[in-house]
C-alpha cells in the first residue's frame, strides 16, 4: 500500500509536542523579562555614573533634580602620610580664565564638583560662597569644577548666590578624570579639600555642611 501522505501522530506524542512548546515559550518570556530589566538596571546606572564623574546627559537640564546622584554627607580624611599625589587638575573658566591647581601649591585649596540643576548643589552655595570670603584672608583658594552646564546657566547660577571664586568649564570632563584618578567622586555634589600640596585631605560626598566643610580647612590649615 502505498503512502498518502498524511501524517498521524498519537496522542502521547501531541502531548508530549505542546509540553515542549509551552516550556520553549515559558523560557522564551523570561529571557525577554530578563532581558528588559537588565537594560533598565543599565540605564540607570549610566544615568547615575554620568553624572557624578562623566558626560554630560542632556536628561540633567530637563527637570530639577534629573540625573544626579545623592550622596549622604559622608566625610573621609586622609592623614599626611596617607596622602597620594598631587591632583593634576588645569582648565578654563566659564570667565575664560586659565586656571592650574599647580599654581596654588602653598595654599589650602577647596574644590567643588557642581551644576545649577543639582537640588544640594543649590542649598549648599551660599554656604561656599561665605566660607570663601570667610577664609580668604588666610589664603584659602575655593575652585568650582562643572562638566555638566553650558557657560550662560554656570554663570547664571554663579550670579544668583554671589559665587565669588571662578569655575572650570569641564566640558570634557578631565577635571573629574584627574579628581576620580585620585580619589572617586560617586556623588554630586562633592567637595575635596586640598593640602598645600595639593593633595588630597578630605572629601564630603553629597551636601557640604557649612560647619562640617569649616572644620575640615580649619584642620589642614593648621598643618
Amino acid at each position: 500500500m502505498e503512502p498518502t501522505g498524511q501524517v498521524t501522530t498519537s496522542p502521547n506524542a501531541r502531548k508530549s509536542r505542546a509540553i515542549t512548546i509551552i516550556t520553549v515559550s515559558r523560557a522564551r518570556l523570561l529571557t525577554q523579562s530578563w532581558w528588559g530589566l537588565g537594560v533598565m538596571i543599565v540605564l540607570a546606572l549610566v544615568a547615575g555614573c554620568t553624572t557624578a564623574g562623566g558626560g554630560a546627559p542632556d536628561a540633567a537640564t530637563d527637570a530639577p533634580g534629573a540625573g544626579y546622584v545623592a550622596g549622604d554627607g559622608s566625610v573621609e580624611t586622609w592623614v599626611p602620610a596617607e596622602r597620594g599625589e598631587p591632583v593634576d587638575l588645569a582648565g578654563v573658566s566659564y570667565e575664560q580664565e586659565d586656571i592650574d591647581l599647580s599654581d596654588f601649591h602653598g595654599q589650602v585649596v577647596v574644590v567643588n564638583f557642581w551644576y545649577a540643576n543639582c537640588p544640594p548643589c543649590r542649598k549648599e552655595a551660599p554656604d561656599l560662597a561665605a566660607l570663601s570670603e570667610q577664609y580668604e584672608p588666610d589664603g584659602v583658594r575655593f575652585l568650582g569644577v562643572n562638566h555638566i552646564d553650558a557657560p550662560g546657566t554656570a554663570l547664571a547660577f554663579e550670579r544668583r548666590f554671589g559665587i565669588p571664586y571662578p569655575s572650570l568649564h569641564d566640558s570634557e570632563s578631565a577635571g573629574v578624570a584627574a579628581m576620580q584618578g585620585v580619589v572617586p567622586l560617586r556623588a554630586m555634589p562633592t567637595t575635596v579639600v586640598l593640602d598645600r600640596e595639593g593633595r588630597v585631605a578630605a572629601r564630603i560626598l553629597g551636601l557640604a555642611e557649612r560647619s562640617i566643610l569649616s572644620a575640615l580647612i580649619a584642620e589642614t590649615l593648621d598643618e
